[in-house]
């Protein structure tokens, strides 16, 4: 991974303006204090939370975070309809970034890795896609800014602080920012059930951009025809498909294994 894209996960994304919001759940607020203490503007804690689940944390007074006890009322006010367990944070950063900054990043990176989304609506989804992106060591997650639910609280529960380090990009028009990305020698590689190429028989080393589609829709047709390559995956048993993000974490834990 290139030293942009390791700065891009280390605060201000990329160039990217920093914003406020909430995260919610021990391991996104955990996570996050763990490895960038210095963005967590206020912690919340439930006021009746027990030493055992208070020990799960860092020592917050050797972080020097700023600490707030709240009723459980307010802790739902904060987290709206996402479970907090108990704990929320006020964070800077996490904002998504625009194509410019997002094609900046991509020009820094040498043989990047890169995960496109057209149209994850399901948070839950979204959460774990970032999270098996992030595990998985991919430079950028990029989607369609009106075809992709955001950054939300209920996003970055699931993600377990993915979301707060990894660069994600909304793209105005996916299919295009694609057509870009080839022009820049980057290998556009797309899932579908009915492609003739098996994904473990498919060359993932080099420049690639994974292109996972929506759920129960697939790849759009014009983002199917910007792909170089359509691969499916092996399915031995009933089911016709994979949940998307299911089938996202086996892709890039494939290409994993190959560029390693």
């Amino acid at each position: 991974m290139s030293q942009l894209s390791r700065a891009a996960r280390g605060g201000v994304q990329a160039g990217g303006a920093v914003a406020e919001r909430i995260i919610c759940g021990f391991q996104a607020v955990g996570g996050l204090l763990r490895r960038q203490p210095e963005r967590v503007i206020t912690l919340y804690l439930d006021a009746k939370l027990g030493p055992g689940r208070r020990a799960r944390l860092p020592d917050l007074d050797a972080l020097g975070v700023r600490v707030e006890t709240m009723s459980v009322e307010g802790l739902d006010g904060l987290s709206g309809q996402v479970k907090h367990q108990g704990i929320a944070a006020r964070v800077h950063g996490g904002e998504l970034l625009g194509e410019a900054q997002a094609k900046d990043l991509v020009l820094g990176l040498s043989e990047p890795l890169l995960l496109l989304l057209d149209g994850v609506e399901d948070p839950r989804n979204f959460g774990a896609c970032l999270r098996s992106a992030d595990a998985a060591g991919a430079d950028l997650v990029v989607v369609g800014r009106s075809r992709n639910v955001g950054l939300t609280p209920a996003v970055s529960k699931v993600a377990a602080g993915a979301a707060e380090v990894l660069p994600v990009a909304a793209v105005p028009n996916l299919a295009r920012f694609m057509a870009w990305l080839s022009s820049q020698g980057i290998v556009l590689i797309g899932t579908d059930d009915e492609a003739g190429a098996g994904l473990y028989a498919t060359d993932l080393r080099g420049s690639l951009g994974l292109v996972m589609g929506a759920e129960g829709k697939g790849l759009r047709r014009l983002t199917r025809e910007r792909c170089d390559q359509l691969v499916s995956l092996p399915m031995q048993g009933s089911v016709e498909s994979l949940n998307v993000s299911v089938a996202t974490g086996i892709c890039l834990y494939e290409a994993l294994r190959q560029r390693s």
